[in-house]
């Protein structure tokens, strides 16, 4: 939990990053930015698909309809917080030279996704009033 508060307080002065070890190869924390990136947009597309369950199936069952939007806005969420404290961990490991940092978000994700999707194809089989 004080590793967790100290990479939040890293979120917003990133330059104490640059307080610890020695400088990387650009090219690693250059592909770090992009890994960060490439999160952020997976957040933007569950946060639109999201949206996108709420707006546009109105004939879908409120509970349903809710359930998925909800489910999609806060993978979104969690999506987009991890993107930061994931480079953050990552740009102190390469500075301190040690291992890159295991995570269970990925397996985490994919499980609420393959959910997401499971319950969107019952309500194609069953239909929007199922």
């Amino acid at each position: 939990m004080i590793d967790f508060a100290r990479n939040v307080r890293v979120w917003f002065a990133p330059e104490e990053v640059r307080q610890e070890g020695h400088t990387p190869d650009y090219r690693f924390s250059l592909a770090n930015e992009r890994t960060f990136l490439a999160w952020l947009r997976t957040a933007l597309a569950l946060i639109g698909g999201g949206f996108a369950v709420d707006q546009f199936l109105p004939d879908l069952r409120w509970g349903w309809r809710v359930g998925l939007a909800l489910a999609l806005l806060g993978a979104g969420v969690l999506c987009s917080l991890r993107a930061v404290n994931h480079w953050v961990r990552c740009e102190r490991a390469m500075r301190r030279g040690e291992d890159l940092p295991v995570s269970r978000f990925p397996a985490l994700l994919s499980l609420v996704v393959a959910v997401v999707a499971v319950a969107m194809v019952v309500v194609v089989l069953v239909g929007w009033e199922g």
